[in-house]
């Protein structure tokens, strides 16, 4: 009896680890973007351990539709399916999150995370359902009107003619302007040089004349002539010396007449 209830558990056991396992987590992508789907365990608890990346349910053991698998910290390139496929996280961390670059809607689908715990039935599995949406950006073709007459066609498509030509005008204008704007700036900077060279040329000639006529006076003012002497004064001052000496004389005339 208790055999066959032992028979009887293991032979249920992977329909009760696939309901418990049923639950995935949903993400959603669009088109041309990148996509990260998480997944991480505990280095510290159950250090440095392999983990395998698929697409669909996860089996009791392995990843069997394998897109990506890393040994601890390196990646098997030669598991690797496409080059979408990234494991960009720290996987020294336990970091194994999957990263589909590029994501397309085929990319739509499950996937599943298996991290290789050892001992039986002690792998961490996490699922996730990914949805890919066409970008928001992507524009969509107008659908054409064959019911449109001929004559309606060709106006329109002189009308898409004129069009152009108008933008093209528009274009062409616009880059003359902004050409001769360019022409003109220079043309204006060229003369502001001009007329501020000539400023200071000018302000230059003024301080060098302005110090020629200051050295000039100085010199001037240092350069004065000696007083010349009249004749009548040197006439009159010999007349007085002669006058002097004519009254010694005298004196000493009347001095030896006395007896």
């Amino acid at each position: 009896m208790y055999i066959m209830k032992v028979a009887l558990l293991l032979a249920l056991l992977p329909a009760l680890l696939t309901v418990v396992e049923g639950d995935s987590t949903k993400v959603k992508g669009h088109t041309g973007e990148e996509v990260t789907l998480p997944c991480h365990y505990d280095v510290d608890t159950h250090g440095l351990l392999s983990v395998c990346w698929n697409r669909g349910q996860i089996r009791n053991s392995g990843c069997w539709s394998l897109i990506v698998e890393a040994e601890k910290t390196k990646v098997t390139e030669e598991t690797r399916v496409s080059n979408r496929y990234q494991l960009l996280g720290q996987l020294d961390r336990g970091d194994v999150s999957l990263t589909v670059l590029n994501v397309t809607e085929t990319d739509s689908g499950v996937y599943g995370c298996r991290v290789h715990i050892p001992g039986w039935f002690n792998d961490d599995k996490h699922h996730f359902d990914l949805t890919v949406d066409t970008a928001l950006l992507s524009t969509k073709s107008m659908p054409v009107d064959t019911a449109t007459s001929p004559g309606t066609a060709t106006d329109a498509h002189t009308s898409g003619q004129m069009t152009s030509s108008t933008a093209g005008a528009v274009l062409t204008s616009s880059s003359a302007s902004s050409s001769m704007t360019s022409e003109d700036t220079e043309e204006v900077s060229a003369v502001a040089v001009a007329l501020l060279c000539a400023f200071f040329g000018f302000i230059v000639l003024i301080t060098v004349g302005g110090v020629i006529i200051i050295i000039a006076r100085k010199w001037r003012q240092l350069k004065i002539p000696q007083p010349l002497v009249s004749p009548s004064l040197s006439t009159l001052q010999l007349q007085s010396r002669g006058a002097a000496e004519n009254i010694y004389q005298m004196d000493e005339g009347v001095y030896d007449s006395c007896p």
